[in-house]
């Protein structure tokens, strides 16, 4: 997006999250990649199910698709999303997972096999989706938590102070006992980081995350872990550069992690 010359909104990042996952893909076998989050209101859910689909086809079956409703008013005006992005994520939400549905999934349901055969003009995927593509709400998405527990394969929200995620991850597990039948769904949060190059540096809060040496930081993750936080999106940052904490927490945290699993 452009922004006029002097002006101090942020300018939207214009890079495309599905171009840079392809190359991610290819470099990083092995490894689940997704987004979060795509933003649905300014896509059409065609466009974002092809996206998704070649994605996860290139990558062996490693997509997770992070979807959020947007949150600057600027850009959902630009894609003219912005009278009612709560009630347009909806709708392409349904879109979106018809589209990616196995074959035998859509046969299944006669509602989206409909809404699907009117979209594309009478036409459905051809080869089908071999898989279930995962589909993750990202952030509140403008919608309840009870909605997102039944339609959201996963939760996405922020850092927060501990006993307050405690109390999010209660209410996670609420709305999926009321509206999604007490299925297991992951609850997922996202980390701002700075890894400290001291690794007993105690761990000191951040905006929406913390710093902290790697030993803190692992006993962070195993804590988080206890209380149902089933992944962690880490956003990494501060002076140190990132190839050097990439490298400390393949090296020290993460084989720690599933040491102590």
């Amino acid at each position: 997006m452009v922004v006029p010359q002097g002006s101090t909104r942020e300018a939207a990042v214009l890079d495309d999250p599905f171009i840079w996952l392809a190359a991610l893909a290819a470099a990083a076998p092995g490894v689940a990649i997704g987004t979060a989050a795509a933003v649905l209101p300014l896509r059409h859910p065609l466009h974002v199910a092809k996206a998704a689909w070649s994605l996860d086809r290139l990558s062996g079956g490693r997509l997770i698709l992070g979807l959020g409703s947007g949150d600057r008013p600027e850009e959902l005006t630009a894609f003219g999303a912005v009278a009612a992005p709560e009630i347009l994520f909806r709708e392409r939400w349904g879109l979106l997972r018809a589209a990616l549905a196995p074959a035998d999934e859509v046969g299944d349901d006669p509602a989206a096999r409909a809404m699907l055969l009117d979209a594309t003009g009478g036409f459905l995927p051809h080869p089908p989706p071999a898989r279930r593509i995962p589909m993750m709400a990202v952030g509140s998405a403008r919608q309840s938590l009870q909605w997102i527990a039944a339609n959201a394969d996963a939760w996405a929200t922020y850092h927060r102070e501990e006993a307050r995620q405690q109390g999010r991850i209660a209410l996670w597990r609420r709305a999926l006992t009321e509206r999604a039948g007490g299925a297991r769904k992951p609850f997922v949060q996202s980390l701002q980081l700075e890894l400290l190059d001291d690794a007993d540096a105690p761990a000191e809060p951040l905006e929406l995350g913390l710093r902290a040496g790697s030993r803190a930081l692992l006993g962070y993750f195993e804590r988080m872990a206890a209380l149902g936080v089933a992944h962690m999106l880490l956003n990494l940052q501060g002076a140190r550069p990132v190839a050097g904490q990439l490298e400390e927490l393949g090296a020290d945290v993460i084989p720690q992690l599933r040491k102590n699993r």
